[in-house]
């Protein structure tokens, strides 16, 4: 619990960073352990996280395996309503590989589906997989819920989620995992990078 505690709260205190600098304003996702999950001071330690970082709730997701949410439907139902007070968005780590109840997915106040890597490696040559992924969408876009696949390593898998109009990806197609000194560099390109672009525009 004090390990979950002090990344939750460095996440934040970066995001933040971020923020105050200019250079990205979006939400950060901190996976919760089933063990932080458990304990009943949990949303007060994160309202004050956020106090004290000055981050924005709408700027932080829990993120929550599909087990875990599913472990106790009751109790979780209850803390996600809670969390959704404090304004932070809820997202569902590793889903398809639980056994997830779509009534209470309907109930559930989640933001977001993260569509298990599992089913993305191979989307190109199973068509299991690749229906799977489609069916994830689908409900998904139903109940109004934003999906994001992880593990994307391949520009043919990428291609393959967009036409099933997935809105969001993660995996070494993007970035392997950086540190976040490498990550505020990058960000720097980026924004210097938008600046020439948009200056360049003007000028013609």
């Amino acid at each position: 619990v004090p390990l979950g505690e002090w990344v939750l709260r460095t996440a934040c205190a970066q995001n933040q960073a971020w923020r105050a600098a200019q250079l990205l304003d979006v939400p950060i996702a901190v996976n919760l352990s089933a063990r932080q999950f458990d304990e009943h001071t949990l949303l007060d330690t994160v309202a004050a996280i956020l106090d004290e970082t000055g981050l924005p709730s709408r700027r932080l997701e829990l993120e929550l395996t599909e087990t875990l949410i599913m472990r106790n439907p009751e109790l979780t139902a209850e803390l996600l309503d809670a969390s959704k007070q404090l304004g932070i968005l809820i997202g569902v780590d590793d889903f398809g590989t639980g056994y997830s109840s779509l009534a209470y997915l309907k109930r559930f106040p989640i933001d977001r589906l993260k569509i298990d890597r599992s089913f993305i490696a191979d989307i190109e040559t199973e068509p299991d997989d690749a229906a799977i992924a489609q069916t994830i969408i689908a409900m998904a876009r139903t109940l109004r819920i934003e999906v994001l696949a992880e593990g994307v390593e391949t520009t043919a898998q990428l291609e393959l989620l967009r036409g099933l109009e997935c809105a969001a990806y993660q995996g070494y197609l993007c970035s392997h995992p950086l540190p976040a000194e490498q990550i505020t560099a990058l960000l720097r390109r980026f924004k210097a990078a938008h600046r020439h672009g948009a200056s360049d525009t003007e000028t013609a």
